[in-house]
């Protein structure tokens, strides 16, 4: 498999910015591999609550570095709740200050703790692994131990890594009350590998940090290596580890120790899809809450580590104080499901997810359209964590003339103008036929906004790759696109835009392939 001609935008350059920014921020990285300083002493937060870095042992005999915050008073004379905050991938022990210290001027004891094989805590780096649930559970047992902390009254909560941990941690620690996981997994092989296409961008950004932050370990270079590496050979393997570390592997436990779950998340997040958030959702029989927002990875959250005002932060407060000190605040009565388009409406309610797409519109793809592989045609999905980011702040997504795509490279289905606004909620789906002339491939769908000069603005969009097809016969394609919530406004027309290459992604088109799309129809969710 050949390298395709591409857009100047690399991922080389996306990881190195991203590693930059890290060093920047977060400090020197060689400190990762030192051995652990002596805990630094007591300090006293400005807003009144306690704050102490500690030591706190981890499963197998390492150590994590945390913090802890105690309410202003805390004599031991009584017991409060307790909020685990494990940090997100690459970062310390600090990522949450802000909001720990919010928490503990509320009543809460707040314990945060750098996740084992990152920066100063012990260990390798076990993608949330077996021992980083279990490193959860043993936070916990020292919590217990060394604060005011109320046994019946425990939450975890966290961002990203941090997410999937706490999720995982629900499945394993009866203790676990309540969660709130914001843009974290719940199915990582849908994440990162989903219609068996590797994310190119989201490996390369999670490895590069792990190595410029953390010490990754052996299973964890070897899953990059094949992985990045399209090794098929492997795939079997890839599999079970991803399904290991997957909440939705974890449904039953979840659901039977039943904890109050909150999960939010960002329409365009481009390391962890909503769509995966959305189906397990669905699945939780226990108290639940989705919440999705404009945004990117993180993004949706991102201002609240900051102490500015986030709705995502505040709701998480309200779920806590419901779920762990019984207010009667009335979270626990509002519509479950609450989006904000990316259009910047206000919050649209909806009692589940099957009601956010209970009214479809049927799009025909009317004829066939045969393209070559291997060249971008100027149709993409972004880049990581920038391109939803611009969408959610300035409302710029990614952007083409549909007019101007080559059609040799790029096929291209049209409707006509719409007299009334479309508001699409939900997934997309894609229903096609596809014809290759080599028994491996990889095409990706785009939907765009197309308004009256004839410029795209990116709706949705996924991969697909197949392997092992017969040359030259014809098979049936079914393709959700990543969920999303966005307005089509009057006098503008959806466009359906299939080519083969995309930066964010690893192709499999050998050199010199030609697929034939088409006919087929979009599923549309629209609502009324």
């Amino acid at each position: 498999m050949r390298h395709p001609r591409q857009a100047p935008r690399t991922t080389a350059t996306v990881v190195a910015s991203a590693a930059l920014l890290a060093a920047g921020v977060l400090g020197p990285a060689p400190a990762a591999r030192a051995s652990s300083p002596a805990a630094p002493p007591r300090a006293a937060a400005a807003a009144g609550a306690d704050l102490r870095f500690t030591d706190i042992p981890g499963s197998g005999g390492i150590t994590l570095k945390g913090n802890v915050f105690t309410p202003t008073g805390a004599d031991g004379s009584r017991r409060y709740p307790v909020i685990v905050l494990p940090t997100s991938w690459a970062m310390p022990q600090f990522e949450y200050i802000a909001q720990a210290r919010r928490l503990a001027d509320a009543g809460y004891v707040v314990v945060s703790y750098t996740a084992r094989g990152f920066w100063l805590s012990g260990g390798k780096i076990e993608t949330a692994g077996p021992p980083d649930v279990a490193d959860a559970s043993k936070v916990i047992d020292w919590t217990l131990a060394h604060t005011p902390a109320d046994p019946d009254r425990i939450g975890m909560a966290g961002i990203s890594y941090g997410a999937g941990i706490s999720l995982l941690a629900s499945g394993s620690d009866k203790r676990i009350k309540a969660v709130v996981a914001m843009s974290g997994w719940a199915d990582l092989i849908e994440s990162i590998y989903g219609e068996r296409t590797q994310h190119r961008q989201a490996a390369e950004l999670l490895g590069g940090l792990g190595a410029l932050t953390g010490r990754p370990g052996d299973e964890l270079k070897g899953i990059l290596k094949d992985f990045l590496g399209s090794n098929l050979a492997k795939e079997k393997e890839m599999l079970e580890w991803g399904a290991k570390r997957s909440p939705a592997t974890r449904l039953k436990e979840i659901n039977d120790n039943g904890a109050a779950i909150m999960l939010g998340n960002a329409w365009g997040d481009s390391l962890f899809p909503p769509g995966q958030y959305a189906k397990f959702y669905e699945r939780l029989t226990g108290p639940k809450r989705l919440e999705l927002r404009p945004g990117d990875h993180a993004t949706a959250e991102g201002t609240g580590l900051l102490g500015l005002p986030n709705d995502t932060w505040n709701n998480a407060h309200r779920w806590f104080d419901r779920h762990l000190k019984g207010a009667a605040n009335g979270i626990d009565r509002e519509p479950p499901v609450q989006l904000k388009p990316r259009s910047d409406g206000p919050y649209e309610s909806y009692p589940d997810w099957a009601a956010v797409e209970r009214t479809r519109k049927a799009v025909p793809l009317t004829g066939s359209r045969s393209i070559r592989a291997n060249v971008d045609s100027g149709a993409n999905g972004g880049t990581a964590i920038l391109s939803g980011a611009l969408d959610q702040f300035l409302k710029l997504p990614p952007m083409v003339s549909v007019p101007l795509l080559p059609r040799s490279y790029a096929a291209v289905w049209q409707t006509g103008p719409y007299a009334a606004p479309q508001r699409v909620r939900g997934t997309v789906g894609l229903h096609t036929t596809l014809t290759s002339d080599k028994e491996s491939g990889t095409v990706v769908a785009y939907l765009y906004d197309v308004g009256p000069l004839g410029v795209g603005r990116l709706v949705s969009h996924a991969p697909y790759t197949f392997h092992g097809r017969t040359p030259g016969t014809p098979f049936d394609v079914d393709l959700e696109l990543y969920a999303t919530a966005y307005d089509v406004p009057a006098g503008h027309r959806l466009a359906l835009v299939v080519d083969t290459v995309d930066p964010l992604y690893i192709e499999h088109n050998p050199a010199g392939a030609r697929l034939t799309l088409g006919p087929g129809r979009l599923s549309v969710p629209v609502r009324d």
